[in-house]
Parts: C-alpha cells; sequence; structure tokens
C-alpha cells in the first residue's frame, strides 16, 4: 500500500500479508497511524522514507539517488509534478522534478499477478551541464519484526552459501565488482522474524535484476526505520549523464512470505513461469560434451557419445568448448569464430547430421564476450580489449581478456560471426559462457551490449535457446534471464554438492531453469565417489541432462541411467509446472524437499541423507505442501525406491505404501528409512 499524497515521493504504509479490502475511508487513518513521534535532538517533523529515499528530507541512511555535477553536491530535493500519478493495473508511475537540482525523476512501482513488487527509477538530466551519475538505489521499508537476514555468498564450484544473522543498526552492504553477477552474489537478500526457515516465519526478500556490477543492503536506523535497497553499482565517472540524457536503473523485484522462503520463493516462481519468454516445450534431456571429452575432439568419438546419448533417451546434443579455430587448450582461439578445419576437415554438419539424425537437437558452446590475446582477432585488433587504461591490461583469467562489446566495431564483428554460424547450421541451442571477471573495467556498458547482441540474435533466429553460462553460476539473475532459457547452475556436478547449490538457487528460480547434470561416478571437480542413483535423483529435480562419457559406461550404467532419464520424462510436466517445497527437518543431515502439482493431486518428494546423523533411525519426516484435508496414497517411487543404509529390515509401510490426509504428512510425518550418507530415495503421493 503506498501513500502518494502531497508533493512527496510515495511512501510505502504496508508491504506483507493482505490486509483484504480496506475502506476508502479508513486509509487516512491507516496512513496517520504509520507516522512516528518526534524525540529529543531529531528533526521537527517526522522523516518520510520514500520508496528513493533522500537525504534532503532527512534521511540519515544511503540515499536513493547521489551524484553530483561539476563537483557540487548538493542532495536532490524532488517535488511530484501536480497530476503526474498515473495508477493502473497495480501499477504506478510519479513524475517528481528538482529544478534548483536540474533532474527529473520518474518512479515505476508495481504489483504482480505473483504478488511481487516490480520497481525502477529513471533520473534525466534537466540542466546545462552533465551530471555525474553516482548511484540510483530505489528501496522498500521493513517492519520492526524483521530482525535477522538471509545473504548468499560462494565461489567458483560452490555458488549459494547461505549465512544467517542478526540484522543489526547500520548498514549490511554486499556490492558485485566482477562486472557480471558473480559465484558470490547474494542473489536475494531476505529479512525475517528470528528463526525464519522455508516453511516458518515472516520474510521479505529484494533482487536486483541486472548483470553487470551491483549493490544491495539492508539498513537500520536508531530511528527504527529499516529498508531493503538495490541497485546497479556504478564505478567513479562511469557514467555522465549529458543534457537531456536518462538513466533506467535496473528492476528491482521484492517478494513476501508470510510462512517462510518457500512462499517468498513461490512468488518469484509464478512470476517466471508467466513471462511471455518462459521456455513452454517439455525441457529437452542435454548431453554435454565438456567432461566426456574437454578439448579433445573428433568426429568418430562424438558420433559414438551421440549415439550412447541417444540410447540413454537424450534429447539435445551439446558440443562444447574446442570446436573453433586455434582452440587446442584454454590458452588461445576466442574470438575467431571459425569451425577448426584442422579438426572438422569437412565442417560441423556431419556431425550435426548424426545428432540430428538420431532424434536429438543440436546445440553448441561460445564465449561471445571475451577474447584470448592469442588469437587473429585479438593481433588484428588489440585496441578492441577492454581495458580501464590503453597503456596495461587486466590481469589474466583462463588466459583470456574481455572484448570490449560497448566498441561499435568490435560488437558488429561478433554479431556477424554468431549470426553466419547460426545461418549455416541448424543449431537449437547456444550454451553462452563468460568465464572471467571484468576486474578494473567499468560494466555498464558492456552489460548493455551483451543484452543488445542476445536480443538481437534472438530476433533474428526465433527458435533458438540460449544457456546463461558463467563459469558455471556466476550469471544467475533476472536480468539476463529477460533474454535466457536456463542457468548452468554451476561447474561443479558432484551431487552433494549440488544438492546445496539448488536448493539455495531455487529461492530465485523454479527447476526448469536450473542445469544439472549427472555427471561420471567419480566427480571430476572433487574426487568424491558418488551412486549412480544419488547423481540422478539430484539432476533429476532441476532441468535433466548428462556430463559423461557413456562410451566408457558399463552396459548395466547406461540401463539405469536410462531409467532415470524415462522417470524425468514423466516427470517434468509436474516439476516444471508445480510448487516447491522445502522441509526445515530438525536433522540437518536428512533434507527433505519436494515438488507439489498446481492441483495438489501429485507429489513427488525427496529424502537426502547428506551426512552421517548423530540418530539413528532417522526418524520422522514431514512432507509440507499438500491439500490439508485429502487423503494421499504414500509410496516409494522407482528408481528412487531402493533405501541402502545399515539397517536391513524394511520399514512396515515402505513395501505396500500408507495412505494419509495431508495434514498428517505435514504435520505429524511418517517413518523415514535411515541411508547411508550420500543417498536419496524417492516418494510418490498421490491423492485419493
Amino acid at each position: 500500500m503506498l501513500d502518494v499524497s502531497g508533493t512527496g515521493l510515495p511512501r510505502v504504509v504496508h508491504w506483507g500479508a493482505d490486509l483484504g479490502a480496506v475502506a476508502p475511508a479508513r486509509l487516512s487513518g491507516l496512513r496517520a497511524a504509520d507516522v512516528p513521534q518526534t524525540v529529543p535532538n531529531a528533526l521537527d517533523e517526522p522523516v518520510p522514507v520514500s520508496v528513493l529515499p533522500q537525504q534532503s528530507a532527512g534521511w540519515p541512511g544511503t540515499p536513493g539517488l547521489s551524484g553530483h555535477r561539476a563537483g557540487r553536491t548538493a542532495a536532490p530535493a524532488f517535488t511530484v509534478r501536480v497530476g503526474s500519478v498515473e495508477n493502473e493495473s497495480r501499477r504506478l508511475t510519479v513524475e517528481a522534478v528538482d529544478p534548483d537540482g536540474g533532474l527529473a525523476l520518474t518512479l515505476e512501482v508495481g504489483l504482480t499477478d505473483a504478488g511481487l513488487v516490480r520497481m525502477r527509477a529513471a533520473v534525466t538530466n534537466t540542466g546545462d551541464g552533465p551530471y555525474h551519475l553516482n548511484g540510483l538505489t530505489p528501496a522498500l521499508p521493513l517492519p520492526a519484526q524483521a530482525t535477522e537476514l538471509l545473504d548468499l555468498t560462494g565461489r567458483h564450484l560452490r555458488e549459494r552459501a547461505p549465512q544467517q544473522h542478526a540484522f543489526t543498526l547500520g548498514t549490511h552492504l554486499r556490492e558485485g565488482r566482477r562486472g557480471r553477477t558473480g559465484s558470490d552474489a547474494t542473489l536475494l537478500l531476505t529479512a525475517g522474524e528470528a528463526g525464519f526457515g522455508f516453511r516458518s516465519g515472516e520474510v521479505w526478500g529484494l533482487h536486483v535484476a541486472w548483470s553487470g556490477n551491483h549493490r544491495t543492503l539492508a539498513e537500520r536506523t536508531p530511528a527504527g526505520q529499516a529498508v531493503l535497497a538495490g541497485g546497479e553499482l556504478l564505478l567513479p565517472g562511469e557514467l555522465r549523464l549529458a543534457p537531456g540524457a536518462t538513466y533506467h536503473s535496473p528492476w528491482l523485484h521484492g517478494s513476501y512470505g508470510r510462512h517462510g522462503l518457500d512462499e517468498l520463493a513461490g512468488r518469484f516462481h509464478r512470476e517466471l513461469r508467466a513471462r511471455d519468454g518462459h521456455p513452454d516445450s517439455p525441457r529437452p534431456v542435454t548431453l554435454n560434451t565438456w567432461e566426456a571429452v574437454y578439448f579433445d575432439q573428433d568426429l568418430a568419438t562424438l558420433e559414438r557419445l551421440a549415439r550412447a546419448a541417444a540410447e540413454v533417451g537424450a534429447e539435445r546434443f551439446v558440443l562444447d568448448d574446442g570446436w573453433f579455430r586455434g582452440r587446442r587448450d584454454d590458452h588461445a582461439g576466442l574470438g575467431d569464430w571459425y569451425v577448426d578445419p584442422a579438426v572438422w576437415p569437412d565442417g560441423l554438419r556431419p556431425l550435426i547430421d548424426t545428432v540430428r539424425g538420431l532424434g536429438m537437437q543440436f546445440g553448441l558452446w561460445v564465449e561471445p564476450e571475451m577474447i584470448n590475446p592469442d588469437s587473429d582477432l585479438a593481433r588484428a585488433h588489440p585496441d578492441w580489449i577492454l581495458a580501464d587504461s590503453p597503456s596495461r591490461l587486466p590481469p589474466a583469467s583462463r588466459h583470456q581478456q574481455v572484448l570490449d562489446l560497448a566498441r561499435p566495431e568490435a560488437y558488429a564483428a561478433i554479431r556477424e560471426r554468431l549470426d553466419t554460424l547460426l545461418r549455416a547450421h541448424p543449431i537449437d541451442y547456444l550454451k553462452w559462457d563468460h568465464n572471467r571477471d571484468l576486474v578494473d573495467a567499468a560494466a555498464h556498458h558492456q552489460t548493455t551490449a551483451t543484452y543488445r547482441l542476445m536480443d538481437e540474435l534472438r530476433v533474428l533466429h526465433p527458435q533458438l535457446e540460449i544457456e546463461s553460462c558463467a563459469s558455471g553460476g556466476a550469471r544467475v539473475d533476472l536480468g539476463v534471464l529477460e533474454r535466457t532459457d536456463r542457468v548452468w547452475t554451476s561447474d561443479c556436478i558432484d551431487a552433494l554438492e549440488r544438492q546445496h547449490i539448488q536448493r539455495w538457487t531455487g529461492l530465485l528460480l523454479p527447476p526448469e531453469l536450473l542445469g544439472a547434470h549427472v555427471g561420471a561416478p567419480v566427480a571430476h571437480t572433487t574426487g568424491r565417489r558418488h551412486t549412480l542413483d544419488f547423481r540422478a535423483g539430484t539432476a533429476l529435480f532441476c532441468h535433466f541432462g548428462i556430463e559423461w562419457d557413456l562410451t566408457a559406461a558399463s552396459a548395466a550404467e547406461r540401463a539405469r541411467l536410462a531409467e532415470w532419464v524415462a522417470l524425468y520424462r514423466a516427470l517434468r510436466p509436474l516439476l516444471h509446472s508445480g510448487t516447491v517445497v522445502r522441509g526445515d527437518h530438525p536433522d540437518p543431515a536428512l533434507w527433505v524437499h519436494g515438488v507439489v502439482a498446481g492441483d495438489a493431486g501429485r507429489a513427488v518428494f525427496a529424502l537426502v541423507q547428506m551426512a552421517t546423523s548423530v540418530q539413528s533411525p532417522a526418524g520422522r519426516v514431514r512432507l509440507p505442501g499438500l491439500e490439508p484435508d485429502a487423503d494421499y496414497r504414500l509410496s516409494p517411487l522407482a528408481p528412487g525406491d531402493r533405501p541402502k543404509g545399515p539397517v536391513t529390515s524394511p520399514l512396515p509401510w515402505w513395501e505396500r505404501g500408507v495412505t494419509l490426509p495431508g495434514r498428517v504428512l505435514a504435520e505429524v510425518g511418517v517413518q523415514a528409512p535411515t541411508l547411508f550418507p550420500e543417498r536419496l530415495v524417492l516418494l510418490e503421493a498421490v491423492r485419493q
């Protein structure tokens, strides 16, 4: 609920549980009840905290707009233009001006059908000289009961690690200065009641839909005011607005959960599924060649792999890094997007024909934003390398640099190469990678150019799908997902690590957008050995794929994998449309998660033994999300129905199943099998 009375910027009176229909006559009372009293040694009038907090209005925290004009840093003071407030279809647009500062402001705040608050700001320089913009950071207020924060951090191969801690006075600031979203990006900054979890506690979360440098903050003042805020992080001098120029902040998405993180995440999932560009075809079982062959590509080997992939039920075959000119390892070739005749003397057509003849789509790996100094492109145009200073290059990462796509001629060259490649071959899918941080370079224009390149290629090739990959999960945000069809969740395919990574990435994204592959028996990134059932059962709940040299797998392994592929193909209508649920099980060694159909008629759950437990047997587990008053038949689901653990006697209900009301399953639960660590079992609940 927004207060737009007077000439000040809009103020949020309430963001939280649905209050129902509030009579118009009571709105003034609600506004009056929100005004705090004044206290000694404070301003004579209460400080209004708008959706763009203003220092000029007395806000002592981070200002919503900061910048300067020729060194003059007067705090802007905006006044809403008379008659500029437009409110329709749950979307509010407000125009405001600061005549003395030579600035105009547009605020957009909306409430989507999924219940997300969606907002952004735009500032226009109406003065005579340039305006140096430092930051534009809209904010949403928080109530007093939001006393804890949850943010995420991580690194390559271990993205999305949670941090839950007290929300104290001051500013908790998370900044991403990597030129991309980053493996350590918080994804969501969430505040909530003490001890909140997936199924309990009131929570509020904010996401910045931007793929470059960004900042997200939670701030609490001694006056009892608290906000979540976010926007693009602009480096000093990066953005100078000429007279008449306008800058739009990224969209901010705010989500609320009355009963925990699952409700908050569910709003994001419903919003993404309702967008026009959301994938509407069944998500194909994808085999990617990277961990199968790495750079060692040849036609005969890859045709054998394609036949093995088709045998187990794969529907898409993706040729990863190593197909283009000079690319025998990661030292050279980026930028030279021509099929390498030394490896592919007859081009990619023979492989593509084989793949498509086996009934699979064909995909290809590219990294268009990058360049190797050891490449024909870099030798011909060394000035196309993105650098903050012309006299030195940034530190190398993976032996590569960044191609300056904000330079029109560099952009045109890469656009032409990709367009030509897509016109010359029947390519259904691009795995679009981004394998290094930008380090010391400004990122705004590079990010907008990348968005434009993706957008233009999608217009030219409307059937093309794109995966956002960035050293795995380093570019996961709603900005890049406006023009891509899934993310590569992590370069780590170790199933135990993936349980963690997928659990927390799922706060923002629904399962069908999370690429998850069945790797080799020994994980290439950690050296751990896992059973095939644990690896496949972990990938099942996302966009399922394979990253394994199936030509080296035994016949028994391929047959078992084919069972899991068949289960995924049967379940994906449910998994990719239903409601994701996660149980707050008291034993941290045993995780419970699942997906419940939209009509609650069916659900699939996984019981995952993450580590050894201090207790055995495991005890009861609750299965959330079912219709409380309906009866459900609960039974193990093959092929994930074989509990393996130290106790060999079966549970009494395991073989024949059990019928119980949804309320009982959610509040009382059932006895779980005792599993060896790093094992899982599947359960299916069907409404009777």
